[in-house]
């Protein structure tokens, strides 16, 4: 009986937000991320100047309180330099933001790569 009182409520949510579309889908997204030449956060290198990179874009974005919550939650992934941008933000100018804040970082385009989508509040 309890467990009935638990789950029903629980599913029943789970059915609306299917139903009215509000179930996020990522299934692409993380179809891209398990192909191991796919840079994910947890390959983020440890060496000081790739940590010393990724900490200035961090500070930059988490600085701009115009940006979304989703904006200040974009995953940045430093390899040798290169910066790739993952995660949704609300807007194509949150995305050109942020990409001009990583390439003011790395000193230039070419060692940034965005692969930031929009995902708008409203859809």
């Amino acid at each position: 009986m309890k467990i009935t009182r638990i789950l029903l409520p629980a599913l029943l949510c789970g059915s609306w937000l299917v139903a009215y579309g509000q179930q996020p889908d990522n299934t692409a997204v993380n179809k891209r991320d398990r192909d191991r030449s796919e840079p994910t956060a947890d390959q983020q290198k440890s060496n000081a100047s790739d940590r010393d990179l990724t900490k200035k874009i961090r500070q930059s974005i988490m600085g701009d309180k115009s940006l979304s919550t989703y904006a200040h939650n974009v995953k940045v992934i430093s390899q040798n330099g290169v910066v790739t941008l993952k995660g949704p933000v609300r807007s194509e100018e949150e995305k050109r933001a942020i990409e001009a804040k990583a390439m003011d970082a790395v000193g230039g385009s070419g060692k940034v790569n965005n692969e930031m989508s929009v995902k708008p509040e409203h859809q």
